[in-house]
């Protein structure tokens, strides 16, 4: 019998305690870089979670989502540009307008705008978040009638593992399904993974040598305006004196801890940190989302929506591991 080593195993405590206390925020000024990108990778893991319940609360206050969208994009988008405008940073030139415009409608317009809609039909942020993650199934799907390649095995148990998972969610939710409003929240759900997907590979198709994040607070300012634009001329709007309180401080959660924040937090992480741990953030927002959801909106957590859930980002992992496709190829902002 192998005996125990009293000294080996404090070691071993001791060393478990002084990763964990990289996240300590009250003695993180002290660490080196690395437990400061780990501290501002749990930051950006915990805070884009929290834009689903964010955003879900948003929602309940005001009209029509798509004005809410419209204007917590404009006034993030405001913030970056004018970050890089300070810098003195030169604009877009020419064709380099297009493929931020072709992007400011797939990434902000659609893809943030709807999912960002489907909320306000009896979609829970649990539910969102997990149906926007699995926008990598899809450009494994797109990538086959695009490509000519063999898929990877890894790819494929993922894609039958993510699909699977969500059948399962779904299978919980299938006398929900009798209500047409959670029906069109589902297909807006999916559509937005869709925009994503397609965003994704267009972005890197494109290779673009202009600042990338420069250009996502363009989208987003673009968007904003464009979003904001239609909710008006629809009639759903409403004056800006009129929206609740609860929908302002939404979107100020939204712009400060959303977009400025955990983005920051990302990008610092991004740079100190290998690519697939950075990435890591996209499997426990849903996570966060789901927990809170229950916590906060005493959402239904239910065994099928959990054991759904994991399932479901296991089989997105597998696929980003087996195509490496990490968050690095395109610069995003958050789940929702």
């Amino acid at each position: 019998m192998p005996r125990f080593d009293f000294n080996k195993t404090l070691s071993q405590s001791t060393e478990a305690l002084k990763s964990l206390s990289a996240l300590n925020p009250l003695t993180i000024r002290k660490k080196g870089t690395r437990a400061k990108a780990i501290f501002a990778l749990s930051l950006v893991c915990f805070l884009w979670g929290t834009t689903w319940l964010a955003s879900k609360e948003g929602v309940r206050y005001i009209p029509d989502a798509i004005q809410m969208a419209g204007i917590r994009q404009l006034l993030g988008g405001i913030c970056y540009v004018g970050f890089f405008l300070y810098k003195k940073m030169p604009l877009p030139k020419g064709k380099e307008w297009i493929p931020i415009i072709v992007l400011s409608f797939l990434n902000f317009m659609i893809s943030n705008g709807l999912s960002t809609l489907a909320l306000q039909y009896n979609i829970s942020a649990g539910l969102g978040s997990i149906i926007g993650a699995i926008f990598p199934l899809w450009i494994v799907i797109i990538g086959l009638f695009a490509s000519k390649e063999k898929m990877p095995v890894m790819a494929l148990i993922g894609l039958l593992l993510g699909f699977g998972g969500v059948c399962v969610i779904f299978y919980d939710h299938l006398n929900e399904f009798l209500d047409p409003k959670f029906q069109i929240g589902i297909i807006l759900s999916v559509i937005a993974t869709w925009t994503w997907a397609i965003s994704t590979l267009y972005t890197k198709r494109q290779a673009l040598h202009f600042n990338p994040y420069f250009g996502l607070g363009l989208q987003m300012v673009i968007s904003g305006i464009v979003l904001y634009s239609f909710s008006a001329a629809s009639g759903r709007a409403i004056a800006l004196t009129a929206i609740p309180w609860q929908s302002w401080a939404s979107i100020a959660y939204l712009v400060i801890f959303g977009s400025l924040i955990a983005f920051v937090c990302y990008l610092y992480a991004l740079q100190n940190l290998p690519t697939g741990q950075a990435s890591i953030y996209a499997y426990i927002n849903p996570i966060v989302a789901v927990v809170l959801g229950s916590i906060v909106f005493d959402e239904k957590l239910t065994i099928y929506l959990a054991i759904g859930g994991l399932v479901t980002l296991l089989g997105v992992y597998l696929v980003n591991k087996a195509y490496k496709i990490t968050s690095a190829e395109q610069p995003e902002t958050e789940g929702v």
